[in-house]
């Protein structure tokens, strides 16, 4: 490769890790053309994109990002893969439903949002996480809650104060 396109490989790495919260770095070797190619439909189907990547063109990538990747700099050992998402779960998802007929991709760490994670033990962590449209219902939900308190307790209280006392310091015991 001639040192201008590692250049450009470089520069094209450092715009995805600067413009994206959440990446994947995987161990896809040893995968024959048409399991690395199911994956990839996979992939496609969830919205995430996957490129296999040079180790010292990404660490040099990581290393002109302003953000800090330092502890993933271990990890870039062997064949690696690149795999990007706007949602935190859904590449951890991906690999594990994938891992039901294959070995591979195996986890070596994970970006997500300035958290680090690294390697195969972190798989089910990762899956477990909830999207950001998630994280704000279960925040609807619990802000409701009070309130839907309030109103029942008016409702079955006679709407005296008296009433409405009674119902909520026996919801309480």
């Amino acid at each position: 490769m001639r040192k201008d396109d590692k250049f450009q490989v470089i520069e094209s790495l450092t715009e995805k890790l600067e413009n994206n919260e959440i990446f994947y770095l995987t161990d896809t070797s040893e995968l024959d053309v048409e399991t690395i190619n199911r994956l990839r439909r996979l992939c496609f189907r969830r919205n995430v994109s996957m490129e296999v990547v040079k180790n010292t063109l990404l660490r040099k990538a990581m290393e002109k990002s302003a953000k800090d990747f330092e502890p993933l700099y271990n990890v870039l050992k062997g064949a690696t893969s690149l795999m990007v998402s706007d949602t935190g779960n859904v590449p951890a998802k991906l690999i594990k439903e994938f891992r039901k007929t294959s070995p591979k991709p195996i986890l070596k760490g994970a970006y997500i949002q300035e958290a680090i994670f690294i390697g195969e033990s972190q798989l089910d962590a990762l899956e477990s996480l909830k999207s950001k449209e998630e994280l704000i219902g279960d925040i609807i939900g619990l802000l409701q809650s009070p309130a839907q308190n309030v109103i029942s307790a008016l409702q079955s209280g006679g709407n005296t104060i008296a009433g409405v006392l009674k119902t909520l310091s026996e919801k309480e015991g």
